[in-house]
């Protein structure tokens, strides 16, 4: 299964974000991980990109299948690069991107400073 929302680059959206993902997958067992995975990268898509800036938009891309669930943030690009920070250089920001780090199976990103595809795969976890 797939979906897919456009969502306005305002702060208020990421709510919105997290109740599309809550929506469609009720009963994943990682959606708490799921949810606040995608609460980082839309923030980021809002705070660090041209997706925040008036009439900016960022899109949201939600599949599933038995393997597990895979997330897409895409953005309208800006001046920076997604990057890992050092854990040294964390003062009052800059956890998102170690929090997706932490919480996925994996994570990559693709583009250029006209857009990014931040993807983050999370696993179905199967009992013992």
């Amino acid at each position: 299964m797939y979906w897919r929302r456009v969502f306005h680059g305002k702060a208020d959206q990421v709510r919105l974000v997290r109740a599309f993902a809550a929506h469609l997958l009720a009963g994943f067992p990682s959606l708490d991980d799921v949810l606040l995975v995608l609460d980082e990268l839309a923030v980021n898509a809002v705070r660090h990109t041209r997706s925040g800036r008036d009439g900016g938009r960022f899109t949201v891309e939600v599949g599933m299948d038995v393997a597990g669930v895979i997330v897409y943030v895409t953005d309208q690009g800006g001046p920076g690069e997604p990057r890992l920070r050092d854990i040294i250089d964390l003062a009052e920001g800059g956890r998102g991107l170690l929090t997706v780090e932490a919480l996925t199976a994996s994570w990559s990103w693709t583009g250029d400073a006209r857009g990014r595809t931040v993807r983050a795969t999370f696993p179905t976890r199967c009992c013992a």
